[in-house]
């Protein structure tokens, strides 16, 4: 039972690592504390509860991850400190021994945070900081905590899935999230149909390996798609992440026609050679990838695509790279999220030899965020003189008001055109050049 009467007056600082899955995670729990009497502090106030929900994809993730936990301790002393996420899960006993750090949830455990708090912030008395920590092995993670949410931002995040069953020789995060699973497409167009109610606009599928969805139910993620694209109200759904071998022609033909589901698909490829994704043990080769992104393009010529790239893995010799290189440079893709090869202790990549140094890592990232820059500015150039619906999102300090197309060309208004009411809103917009820094289209309101 969590009595509540605790945390009434109660104010709380959030901080989120890594991808939109904790983002969703995170804005969900901010928003169950703020319905049990918690706000949530203002620039400057310090808080008296701390949640960091943590990301482990690279060594650098760890090492933020570290960094923010001392920070917020820093920053709000005396408060309640929990820490969650992968992080968390993969490396409980360290974080637990972080100083100011009062509780520490694994994967499993994340699903009943509130209890969690309730439970130890009641027994917490004059002891000082508990340093408990609660995380069980990745087969044991079975647990799965829905989410619905935008927090302070304008479009919604709605987790469809999580874990992972690929267990890529590169990567932890079947060991930090634990094994596939999913809830009922009934439950999850319940939750769109109540964002709907709350004014939401667009929503974001997210998940750790969504493709992969009915694992626990036997559907699929196609009459998932279906499903939402009958919701009213949400003008957009955009899907987060979508593994080659799990995209489907079928699906692509569906979002080409559908309703409301955006051109605008994001798609691993993590090497362009065929002999590095063997080493990744990825589950699709170069000719399956082209043609899904030849097929997008077919049916979607407007589609933007993002790719993300691992440069510099064990076994990425040069005329590996070389090759992942031209092949990019060949396929109709509109941008790379690059980054480079981490080791993850524990990993089987660990034992495959010849090791890329860091100065080397650096040299290719930076070919490959050049080759990114070029197709951006190129996508984006044709778009220039037209007409555009636009969703527009509340601008931050400082910032120019902005928004989205339906294929995701971040566009921005003047601030003499910009209006707070506009948040939310769909507005057609005529595209003009591009602004200071080559990031986004300028847009005047039609």
């Amino acid at each position: 039972m969590i009595d509540t009467s605790a945390f009434q007056g109660k104010k709380a600082a959030y901080y989120t690592l890594g991808c939109k899955l904790n983002f969703s995670e995170t804005s969900t729990f901010g928003k169950t504390l703020q319905e049990m009497g918690v706000a949530t502090v203002s620039e400057g106030e310090q808080a008296d509860i701390c949640l960091i929900n943590t990301c482990s994809v690279t060594e650098v993730a760890d090492r933020k991850c570290r960094t923010a936990i001392r920070r917020m301790v820093r920053e709000n002393p005396g408060s309640f400190v929990v820490v969650t996420g992968c992080y968390a899960q993969l490396e409980s006993e360290k974080v637990a021994q972080i100083d100011g750090v009062d509780l520490v949830l694994g994967s499993n455990e994340k699903a009943h945070l509130i209890q969690y708090l309730s439970d130890a912030w009641t027994n917490r008395g004059g002891e000082g900081h508990l340093h408990r920590f609660h995380s069980v092995k990745t087969k044991e993670i079975r647990t799965f905590q829905p989410s619905c949410s935008r927090g302070n931002r304008t479009r919604y995040f709605l987790k469809v899935q999580d874990g992972c069953n690929y267990f890529c020789t590169y990567c932890t995060i079947p060991y930090a999230r634990g094994f596939s699973r999913n809830p009922s497409i009934s439950s999850l167009v319940e939750q769109a149909e109540h964002a709907a109610a709350e004014g939401g606009k667009e929503i974001v599928l997210t998940g750790v390996n969504i493709g992969d969805f009915g694992r626990s139910t036997g559907e699929r993620f196609i009459d998932l798609v279906r499903a939402l694209d009958g919701v009213q109200g949400i003008s957009r759904f955009r899907i987060s992440s979508l593994e080659p071998d799990l995209l489907d022609d079928a699906l692509i033909g569906y979002c080409a026609h559908s309703r409301a589901f955006m051109p605008h698909f994001h798609i691993p490829l993590q090497s362009g050679s065929d002999h590095v994704l063997r080493l990744m043990h990825r589950r699709y080769d170069k000719e399956l990838f082209a043609h899904k992104i030849k097929l997008i393009k077919a049916l979607m010529p407007d589609a933007f695509i993002g790719v993300d790239v691992m440069v510099g893995c064990r076994g990425e010799h040069p005329e590996h790279f070389e090759e992942c290189y031209d092949f990019l440079r060949s396929l109709d893709v509109t941008q790379l999220h690059v980054f480079p090869y981490s080791e993850r202790p524990g990993t089987s990549a660990l034992a495959i030899p010849y090791v890329v140094d860091e100065h080397e890592k650096r040299v290719r990232c930076n070919r490959l965020l050049e080759l990114s820059t070029e197709k951006t500015h190129d996508f984006y150039s044709r778009y220039i003189g037209t007409e555009a619906e636009v969703l527009f999102e509340r601008a931050t300090r400082g910032r120019m008001m902005h928004g989205f197309t339906r294929n995701y060309i971040r566009v921005e208004l003047s601030p003499a055109q910009a209006r707070e009411e506009y948040d939310n809103q769909l507005l057609w917009v005529r595209l003009g050049d591009f602004n200071h820094d080559k990031t986004a289209l300028r847009a005047t309101l039609l």
